[in-house]
């Protein structure tokens, strides 16, 4: 995925510091430069990044820290701040409220995304209860009302745009009185592209705002278009009173650091990020969770929000209780497998997983990983219910596997390496024994229930080194506290290396 790459370079460069035996000045600037060459050269903008040393610089002053102060933690954590205050402008962009009508106008150059976009936001919020619609009012790209339309008719949403009327402002006028008067509650105007920043596109943008009068102003940006980011992203905020940012293509493997520098020039926040083509592979952006899984730390309370969103209700308390319990068994490995199927974009699950993300899922093999998931589920089909419910390996002797086998199609070697992975999640679930799992939306009570005893355990020994063993995992609990949780917990993500 774009910026894993990024988050990979941020993460050994903070390692690096963690191994040194002594934080002084030189292994401070040592990790800073690392820092600041990784966000260059994935084309985040000189300013931001001069910046952000400058800020961390200014945290960190080595000499005015006392001494027993983890410095290691300090640096870390500072790091992670400006990381989140470069993706955060520190307002909130317009929400759309159910039931009251609300028009958004999405604007970006051709080429980017956008009319896909729209369909992928009214498709969001249509799952989430809204009543949404879609106005074509791109008459400039030829085929542009033939894709919306075809969009559209799939995920069952209105449309409304035309073959014959080549002025894109009645186009639009017309499209939001009609879907006004069927009471639709969210009206999505689509707009022309250009493959350049030109005069006409602007003038035309300012025209169908103007005649509109949107709510809200969402700029689509491609993730890889690198420099360019900043200056065009400014164009648009100059042109149209652009009020939020939706980042597309975050599944390629371009640099993609400019998304971040198109932030700080709309001044707007990041409300969504395209990873891949179909309608489920859109994210809402969340700025402490992201910068959490770039740095490879995983995200905690999405992945509980994920479990409330896909697991039937009747069943979470049962598979939370599992949890708490500590207890894995083969079942319970084949019903999580089949739920993170389930959860739509099988990337964006495995990296908010505990244990899960790296082993199970290589970065960039996201097609092969469902895959062999399903290679395992087959094995499993084979399987007699007192192996399935066994938290006993040592069951499965040579028989018994070439039996499973035989049964599935496959070979003695697969049905190993699948007992080899039932092994290694079992041993991390063990370690969730005794955690209290929150309800859905009450992140505080995991943070009440969690106490730095409970997470030493489940941790990595390196992570725990890292930030200063039980007494800096007890200060770092403390400052973060409650509402901050997604990020600590998020910490999990890094699994039993």
């Amino acid at each position: 995925m774009v910026l894993a790459q990024l988050g990979g370079s941020i993460a050994r460069a903070l390692q690096q510091m963690s191994n040194a035996t002594i934080i002084d000045e030189k292994v401070l600037n040592e990790c800073l430069n690392e820092i600041s060459r990784a966000l260059l050269q994935s084309d985040v903008q000189f300013k931001l990044v001069r910046d952000m040393q400058a800020n961390i610089k200014r945290i960190v002053n080595l000499d005015e820290l006392a001494a027993g102060h983890n410095k290691r933690r300090i640096i870390q954590q500072a790091v992670f701040n400006e990381l989140c205050k470069m993706l955060d402008p520190g307002k909130p962009s317009f929400t759309p409220k159910k039931g009251k009508t609300s028009v958004v106008m999405f604007v970006g150059l051709q080429g980017s995304g956008k009319t896909t976009t729209c369909t992928k936001y009214a498709y969001y919020h249509q799952k989430k209860g809204w009543k949404p619609a879609l106005v074509c009012a791109d008459t400039f790209r030829a085929g542009a009302f033939d894709q919306l339309k075809q969009n559209a008719t799939k995920t069952k949403i209105p449309y409304y745009g035309s073959y014959m009327e080549s002025d894109p402002v009645k186009i639009a006028v017309e499209g939001v009185e009609t879907f006004k008067k069927e009471n639709r509650d969210l009206i999505i105007v689509d707009t022309s592209g250009r493959h350049k920043q030109e005069a006409a596109l602007f003038e035309e943008m300012r025209q169908v705002s103007e005649a509109t009068k949107p709510d809200l102003i969402i700029f689509v940006m491609d993730s890889s278009i690198g420099q360019a980011a900043f200056d065009q992203a400014q164009a648009f905020k100059q042109s149209v009173a652009v009020g939020a940012v939706i980042i597309t293509k975050m599944d390629g493997h371009a640099k993609g650091g400019g998304a971040l520098s198109a932030v700080a020039a709309t001044k707007s926040p990041v409300i969504f990020i395209g990873t891949g083509e179909h309608m489920e592979e859109f994210e809402v952006f969340d700025v402490k969770p992201f910068v959490s899984r770039l740095l490879g730390m995983g995200d905690w309370s999405g992945f509980m929000d994920k479990i409330h969103e896909v697991v039937p209700t009747d069943q979470q308390p049962e598979l939370l209780q599992k949890l708490s319990e500590g207890s894995f068994t083969l079942r319970l490995m084949y019903e999580q497998f089949q739920n993170i199927l389930k959860m739509g974009p099988i990337g964006q699950v495995f990296s908010m997983l505990p244990g899960f993300s790296s082993e199970l899922m290589p970065k960039g093999h996201e097609k092969e990983s469902q895959a062999k998931i399903k290679r395992y589920m087959t094995m499993m089909d084979s399987m007699t219910n007192a192996e399935l419910d066994s938290t006993n390996p040592k069951l499965f002797n040579d028989s018994r596997i070439m039996r499973i086998a035989r049964g599935s199609g496959r070979s003695v070697r697969d049905v190993m390496e699948m007992m080899e992975e039932y092994k290694r999640l079992a041993k991390i679930w063990s370690k969730m024994k005794g955690l209290k799992i929150p309800k859905k939306g009450d992140m505080s009570s995991l943070s009440r229930n969690m106490n730095a005893q409970h997470m030493s355990k489940v941790l990595p020994p390196q992570m725990l080194k890292q930030i200063g063993g039980m007494g800096g995992l007890q200060s770092l609990m403390k400052q973060m506290g409650s509402k901050d949780m997604g990020g600590l917990g998020g910490m999990l993500g890094r699994g039993d290396k």
